[in-house]
């Protein structure tokens, strides 16, 4: 198994970040507007984005949220390469910045739209990044293109 990391600081408070990471409005202003659902644990968050293949996006089981510390998710709909991976953001406070530990876990072999998916995460977590510090974030379909995948 292989996983996507990243790490990004974010001038802020963790709770500020985590707000963006946990609740359905948070996530719609950082990753897709088209976000649905129930960030509750157990609950189903639904992410769909302009011009992605069937079935259009990708949705999450919530299994575990810790405040201010952790949101965990498990891939239950989307591209087959995705279907039961996990994506972890885990977060603490380094002065005056929210550490922002970034993993997309358990993939099986790292395929060409992994290296996509990667960049990817990369784009939308300085979204995140620019929605907590400016209150403007960059989500589908305002996100950044890399290439003829989106």
């Amino acid at each position: 198994m292989v996983d996507i990391l990243h790490r990004i600081g974010v001038t802020s408070s963790v709770d500020d970040v985590y707000a963006a990471l946990a609740t359905v409005d948070g996530l719609a202003g950082w990753w897709t507007e088209d976000a649905q659902g129930d960030g509750d644990v157990g609950g189903v968050i639904r992410f769909r984005f302009p011009h992605a293949p069937a079935p259009g996006g990708f949705d999450m089981k919530v299994l575990e949220t810790q405040p201010a510390k952790l949101v965990l998710w498990e891939v239950v709909d989307g591209p087959e390469e995705w279907i039961g991976t996990t994506i972890r953001f885990e977060l603490k406070q380094e002065d005056d910045f929210a550490i922002v530990l970034f993993r997309h876990e358990g993939w099986k072999e790292p395929v060409e739209f992994m290296h996509h998916c990667s960049t990817k995460w990369a784009t939308f977590l300085m979204s995140l990044k620019s929605l907590v510090e400016t209150g403007q974030g960059a989500p589908a379909p305002h996100d950044v293109k890399i290439d003829n995948w989106n």
